[in-house]
């Protein structure tokens, strides 16, 4: 049975899921969640999702939800095909990675998602972004990213010399703030520039870019 994707084409972190779906060349279908008109939020999605939120996988009847957690399954259960060491199996590699993602989640996350919804969400909702507070955001991220800078002069990735999904989970809503939003961030520190170019090259990006 085909995996399927319960969200919207174009939210950013079901197009993380597909992303990590072709890394690891596994075929997928979008089942299309109308979240502009709040399906989402209905009883029968909450049913799947309690938080009501995209995505959500049915794998064969496993159903799974929360974005991070969903590629971790699809890079383990598939580990030998595609793109390997997404999630590395050495305790030490392991721990490197586990700190990869952790730098992902609490220094750059918070601040890509807040600008995202000054400038983006709250517009959909017809509402007025607040200026100072994405000025505040984005003197945050600047200055997680002078960390960015050090660790990525010593090494490839975030984890190591291998890409792993910590680096993955950076692209949907690092290329809203520095592509759609067009914020540059990225001139002034050339390792950051670097390996941000690399990772949204990839093929599997790309083809989900746009919409998963």
């Amino acid at each position: 049975m085909v995996l399927k994707i319960h969200g919207h084409a174009v939210a950013p972190l079901v197009r993380l899921v597909a992303e990590v779906c072709q890394e690891k060349e596994v075929t997928y279908e979008l089942v299309n969640v109308e979240v502009y008109k709040g399906e989402h939020k209905t009883p029968a999605f909450r049913e799947f999702q309690p938080f009501g939120q995209v995505p959500y996988i049915d794998d064969d009847g496993f159903i799974l939800y929360e974005s991070r957690a969903i590629c971790r399954y699809i890079a383990k259960k598939y580990a030998s095909q595609g793109t390997v060491g997404l999630v590395p199996h050495d305790p030490k590699a392991e721990a490197l990675f586990e700190q990869a993602v952790s730098i992902e989640t609490s220094n750059f996350y918070p601040f890509a998602l807040g600008i995202a919804t000054e400038k983006i969400i709250k517009k959909h909702r017809g509402l007025e972004p607040n200026e100072a507070r994405v000025s505040e955001l984005l003197s945050s991220l600047n200055a997680k990213l002078d960390g960015y800078e050090v660790i990525l002069g010593k090494q490839a990735y975030l984890a190591g010399g291998s890409i792993t999904l910590a680096d993955l989970f950076h692209l949907p809503y690092g290329t809203i703030v520095f592509e759609e939003l067009g914020y540059d961030m990225l001139e002034s520190r050339p390792n950051v520039a670097r390996w941000w170019k690399e990772i949204t090259s990839r093929p599997s990006w790309l083809a989900v870019k746009a919409k998963a």
